[in-house]
């Protein structure tokens, strides 16, 4: 990998085809080295989802650094920056509760079938917690089915349903790790805009599910 300067990354990363591709290629080694250790600190590395973390959060870094190079202010090493977006990312993702068990599968390809009944059980949810979780549940069934297309709810059951590791979903769609990123954040962007047309965000959506 070579060594870049802070003015080099921003240069590389802000140009087009193999040069940026190469760039965001050595920035994803360099987060997915660093996290583990630094996740380490809230989470077992022996936890199942640790891996999974890891790739996911190192996936949203390199497209949350994409889109806010302009933020960099050169006071650091522009790596050691990019370590600190991945860590509040991370810490991020580990504070948000987490829908149990689900099959964004059942959700997306039957229409007509009813979520998964560990989204819904909960001893401690009132009926009416209960009914809202439901309604909840149709509604982000609807949002996936008409927004996303076919290959963007594929790659986010490959992603975030089975877990498959971000070479593995590449290889599978017949594309590369950079392109998926796109696609990915395309079908994220779909998916807030049409939440927010339905006077939702994420946040909403998930803290129906919190427990408590």
């Amino acid at each position: 990998m070579p060594t870049r300067t802070n003015e080099q990354w921003l240069a590389d990363l802000q140009s087009e085809g193999p040069i940026r591709d190469a760039a965001l290629e050595d920035l994803r080694v360099v987060i997915a080295k660093g996290l583990p250790y630094a996740l380490s600190r809230w989470v077992s590395p022996s936890e199942p989802q640790f891996e999974f973390l890891v790739e996911e959060v190192t996936q949203e870094s390199l497209l949350r650094i994409l889109n806010r190079l302009h933020t960099f202010e050169g006071r650091s090493q522009f790596t050691t920056w990019a370590h600190k977006v991945a860590i509040r990312i991370a810490l991020s993702e580990l504070r948000r509760k987490r829908w149990r068990d689900s099959s964004l599968e059942e959700l997306v390809e039957n229409e007509d079938a009813p979520a998964p009944e560990s989204l819904l059980e909960d001893s401690s949810a009132s009926p009416e917690t209960s009914v809202e979780r439901a309604d909840m549940m149709t509604r982000v069934r609807r949002i996936i089915a008409e927004e996303l297309t076919d290959r963007q709810r594929e790659a986010l059951m490959l992603l975030s349903v089975q877990n498959m590791p971000m070479e593995e979903a590449a290889v599978k769609l017949k594309t590369n790790r950079n392109a998926l990123y796109k696609l990915l954040h395309d079908a994220r962007l779909r998916l807030k805009r049409r939440l927010s047309l339905e006077g939702l965000s994420a946040q909403e959506v998930l803290t129906a599910f919190e427990t408590g």
